[in-house]
């Protein structure tokens, strides 16, 4: 039973951590800018292959991203900085937004074959990938597993297991569920709602962000045993 308390818990908290960084609304806005030419079958197609590659992605840089980090010499406090540099600045484009979506590369490549009527799969790019499992996602998941796996937080095997996955497949579903209502949650939410969404979640990613700069400097003042002040 106490298993399965902490397990719910753990799953609550990523899920409240992770939901504004992946944020589907940005996808969200993607396929309806992207999608709007593309038949409905093959739109709905391309929606369920989006939301297997963000469960994918997510899978991977869970249980290999730390491999990947020893492979190339990353230390934790490095990436902790960086992720949280990366997330602030996420967090900043979207409280002060300077550009459409249509200006991203990855959008824009596909806006142009779109217009040129090519058959198009907008899927993986942008829809997943920078879409909602993008480089911030990528860098909290590897900090977090650091962080859970950690000596200084104890969290069964089961929970360490299980959790991730139950997180990144509601994730998954979510993201599914966003952009299958796209039309509908733009015609209710309307243009001001969506941007008043976003500019919430763009806050809180700047505040996740800082936190994780701060975290890893204390990080590595600890490591070098240098007084705290």
């Amino acid at each position: 039973m106490d298993q399965l308390i902490e397990l719910f818990t753990v799953v609550g908290l990523g899920l409240t951590l992770m939901l504004p960084l992946a944020n589907p609304l940005t996808s969200m806005t993607l396929l309806l800018s992207l999608g709007r030419h593309i038949p409905l079958q093959e739109r709905n197609r391309q929606i369920n292959q989006a939301a297997i590659y963000v469960v994918m992605i997510m899978l991977v840089t869970y249980f290999a991203g730390q491999w990947v980090m020893h492979s190339f010499g990353i230390s934790i406090p490095g990436l902790r900085i960086a992720g949280g540099l990366i997330v602030a600045f996420i967090g900043f484009t979207m409280l002060f937004p300077t550009q459409d979506t249509n200006d991203m590369p990855e959008a824009e490549a596909n806006a142009d074959a779109l217009a040129q009527r090519k058959a198009v799969n907008i899927a993986f790019v942008p829809l997943a990938l920078p879409g909602t499992a993008g480089p911030g996602t990528i860098a909290f998941i590897i900090s977090a597993t650091a962080t859970m796996q950690s000596d200084a937080v104890h969290y069964s095997t089961l929970t360490l297991i299980l959790a991730p996955i139950i997180v990144f497949l509601l994730l998954g579903l979510l993201f599914w569920v966003c952009l299958r209502s796209a039309n509908s949650i733009n015609k209710f939410l309307g243009e001001g709602g969506v941007q008043a969404i976003a500019r919430v979640m763009g806050f809180l990613l700047v505040c996740m962000g800082i936190q994780f700069v701060i975290n890893g400097i204390l990080e590595i003042i600890t490591q070098h045993g240098a007084p705290v002040i």
